[in-house]
């Protein structure tokens, strides 16, 4: 006999995150005041320019189904971007438009991931990521990532995990939870090691453009095998949208599309109108301004968490987190983090999140309000630890 749910679902576990922030909105809901530094999602509003192009095409009425891959003209946007920011050629039949960066991971790990294959993911990470390897009945591999190298996987630690068993690896720079990049010459080698391993390397580049002392590398600079995820959600902050794009090595264009088909049918067709306008030179500079301001806000709350006695082992140089090592403060980061969300209403994220590489020694602060309310997040903490 057949016992559901499928048995996957035994090794998902939930989302911690979500579930401090309904527990932070149930305390807002009777009243109490929450500085929400828990959820990766920037405070600035939609651009107005975005709203503008989805609300003249929402208002002309032909709202129906684009292709699968993505509107033509937003494709070519795209390939346009990458142009203009990266100095790379690509063309437009690479680039695949999906329902967010979760749509482009899931059309990746259904592309590729067999019953049984192992996938390499940095411990701390992204945990949708080894979620999405374990949806397709593959097996993610953590590679506990050290301080000292940037909380970013080195060449020789992808060595020594690479299995015969192993298909790829699942990168990410800037990363989440720890805001960290990966060096140029760290990524081209890891991109000609896993080439030669004839393997499949997957990079995560959703922060792109949000990055504060140098800009992040693209990997398509190291091959035109590799997949590249991105998002609007991030640097663009359009969260609620639910649009992304996916970068795709020229043989693996066809089993995309047929796999988006079947799976979505295609992306939001008001959301991909909006998006035409997120490439507009007023909308860019708009943006320029927001990531200007996200710097000034990491760099008022990093020196700020280590007055406090938290101890900062990698600077975080891009997206908008601090993961801050609280282990001189505590030995369990998933209770200071409960304790200080119902004693002080400051709601941030234990490690429990993101791997079993030490998580009860790490908290992530993201920095996605203002900092006034930053300084009285601060002032929340310091109470509370007296």
């Amino acid at each position: 006999m057949p016992t559901f749910p499928a048995s996957r679902l035994a090794h998902i576990a939930p989302f911690h995150v979500m579930e401090l922030l309904a527990r932070a909105k149930t305390l807002e809901a009777a009243g109490r005041d929450i500085i929400h530094m828990e959820v990766g999602e920037p405070d600035f509003p939609t651009p107005e320019p975005i709203i503008a192009a989805a609300q003249a095409q929402i208002a002309s009425g032909r709202v129906f189904y684009t292709p699968a891959l993505g509107l033509p003209e937003l494709r070519a946007a795209i390939a346009a971007f990458y142009a203009t920011r990266y100095g790379i050629e690509l063309p437009a039949s690479r680039i695949v438009v999906t329902a967010g960066a979760s749509g482009a991971l899931l059309l990746t790990m259904a592309c590729l991931a067999e019953a049984g294959s192992e996938w390499l993911l940095s411990d701390p990470g992204y945990p949708c990521n080894r979620n999405f390897v374990r949806s397709f009945a593959g097996r993610p591999v953590g590679i506990p990532v050290r301080a000292e190298n940037n909380f970013q996987p080195t060449l020789a630690e992808v060595e020594a995990h690479w299995t015969e068993r192993t298909a790829g690896a699942l990168l990410a720079s800037p990363a989440n939870p720890t805001g960290t990049l990966i060096d140029d010459a760290v990524l081209a080698a890891i991109a000609r090691f896993v080439r030669q391993k004839g393997g499949q390397l997957v990079v995560d580049e959703i922060y792109h453009g949000l990055s504060y002392e140098r800009e992040a590398a693209t990997a398509l600079q190291f091959g035109e095998d590799i997949f590249v995820v991105q998002s609007f959600s991030k640097y663009f902050n359009m969260t609620g949208w639910r649009l992304g794009w996916l970068v795709v090595p020229e043989r693996f264009t066809r089993d995309i599309e047929k796999l988006a088909q079947n799976l979505f049918i295609s992306p939001s067709t008001p959301a991909q109108h909006a998006a035409l306008a997120a490439f507009a030179p007023a909308t860019l500079s708009l943006l320029d301004e927001r990531r200007r301001e996200f710097k000034r806000r990491r760099d008022f709350l990093a020196p700020a968490l280590e007055n406090l006695g938290f101890r900062l082992a990698a600077k975080p140089e891009g997206a908008f987190y601090v993961y801050a090592d609280c282990s001189e403060l505590t030995d369990n980061s998933d209770r200071l983090a409960r304790d200080l969300l119902e004693a002080v209403g400051v709601a941030i994220t234990p490690g429990l999140d993101f791997g079993n590489n030490q998580p009860q020694k790490y908290l992530r602060l993201a920095y996605t309000t203002s900092v006034e309310r930053l300084a009285e997040a601060v002032d929340r903490i310091r109470r509370f630890l007296g």
